[in-house]
């Protein structure tokens, strides 16, 4: 084969693999009925060949950024090097229907309706764009957690210096031995000019599952609508978007479902689309075309396009067997250490009550210096929590599907020793 030919059959492959959205061919093994326990480690252990691991270190700080998967990988560079191929040709012509058929699939998984979601670039993009976009008057009312996510809460800041809305901050309890204990601090800062209550679904410092379906019937009862933090939550946990009966949902799509950096999700009920304020202007769409929403400019393709191979692979891995075994890694490492005199776990009791993540402090240490000495001496890497505000000071620890039970063994040794 000359030269000129083997160009041009690698071209028309790359758009052949670009045009049809192949389903990713998956090499998991057939799932089992969803267990937990040492009886799984078979079959972790070949999730866990997918990954290219580094070896210096027990990577477990896996709630900023879940890394992907070798299969989700090798598509998403092909979906690089295929639109590279087409270049402009792709941007004009097939981009914005394959993006379309994209936000379908991840509706589906979603669980809401393909014509309230979009894709965005993470769960700041999405939520910020609700807090900015809302018709805001002086005196307004927000209500939202210390527990919440800074780049949300600094946009609360804003609106409140621009348009002179009032931001009340309540603490959620740490350990609650009840639903209602929750649901009785955030309506305890409801008023008449309260618009909008913010809520995570999951905590992102200290893994707390909170109940967002409890907490948007209080809140609707009461006229407040209510914007939900879900990055953590989805594809780790099980729920429909549907079945929360929130406002406004927002997530990052490169946490828990593995999909490159820079992908995101906001769901808009359908009834609020047409009040939103876009985060950059667009006026070639209907009020109630959620897309107006979607205008950011000339981004990167082929992380809309790696979406769908990550969902594949979440598919074929199951989500009730992926929750369960998040869930057993944390309790594997809690359980040993919880009664220690020196340890501090920030994390509910309450099996149901969390997932992968959990946050722990040693009495006398800093989180600063509980992380550093569990990465410079035993080689594990967390991120450390120094949340006064919040009530939370220690390092987060986030196993994720590639995690080894040995490799929890190796915390329990580290903080056995610190805390003795």
């Amino acid at each position: 084969m000359d030269k000129r030919t083997f160009l041009k059959n690698a071209s028309l492959a790359s758009l052949a693999a670009i045009t049809s959205l192949p389903v990713l061919g998956c090499m998991l093994p057939e799932p089992a009925p969803a267990t937990t326990g040492n009886a799984e480690e078979d079959y972790w252990l070949t999730v866990r060949a997918g990954y290219i691991i580094r070896p210096e270190y027990i990577n477990l700080e896996n709630g900023f950024y879940c890394m992907m998967p070798q299969e989700i990988f090798k598509k998403y560079d092909g979906h690089i090097r295929a639109i590279n191929v087409q270049g402009a040709h792709y941007m004009r012509t097939q981009q914005a229907e394959n993006k379309k058929k994209v936000a379908v699939k991840l509706a589906e998984l979603a669980g809401c309706s393909a014509d309230e979601l979009i894709i965005t670039r993470n769960t700041t993009e999405s939520l910020d764009m609700i807090i900015a976009g809302l018709d805001w008057k002086p005196g307004d009312e927000a209500v939202m957690a210390h527990q919440d996510y800074g780049a949300m809460l600094d946009m609360f800041a804003q609106v409140s210096r621009r348009h002179g809305v009032v931001c009340k901050k309540i603490s959620v309890p740490a350990n609650p031995q009840t639903d209602e204990e929750v649901i009785a601090v955030y309506e305890k800062a409801i008023t008449p000019k309260t618009k909008l209550l913010m809520v995570c679904h999951m905590i992102n410092i200290t893994g707390q599952i909170l109940p967002v379906k409890k907490i948007c019937d209080m809140a609707h009862k009461h006229g407040v609508q209510v914007m939900v933090d879900g990055a953590h939550a989805f594809a780790h946990i099980q729920y429909r978007i549907d079945e929360l009966g929130c406002d406004y949902y927002g997530c990052s799509l490169h946490k828990w479902l593995s999909a490159p950096l820079g992908s995101g999700m906001l769901y808009v009920n359908k009834k609020h689309i047409p009040n939103i304020w876009p985060l950059f202007a667009e006026e070639g769409k209907e009020k109630n075309d959620i897309l107006r929403l979607n205008h950011t400019g000339t981004h990167p393709p082929a992380t809309d396009l790696a979406i769908m191979d990550a969902i594949d692979y979440y598919r074929a891995m199951g989500g009730e067997r992926k929750e369960a075994r998040l869930r057993y890694l944390q309790q594997y490492w809690t359980q040993p250490i919880k009664e220690l005199p020196k340890i501090v776990l920030n994390t509910p009791a309450q099996p149901q009550r969390a997932c992968a993540i959990a946050n722990v402090g040693v009495k006398g240490m800093t989180p600063a210096q509980l992380a550093t000495t569990l990465m410079d001496r035993y080689k594990i890497y967390t991120v450390a929590i120094d949340n006064v505000a919040a009530g939370v000071q220690g390092v987060r620890v986030t196993p994720n599907v590639y995690t080894l039970t040995q490799d929890l063994d190796t915390l329990v040794r580290a903080l056995k020793e610190l805390a003795a």
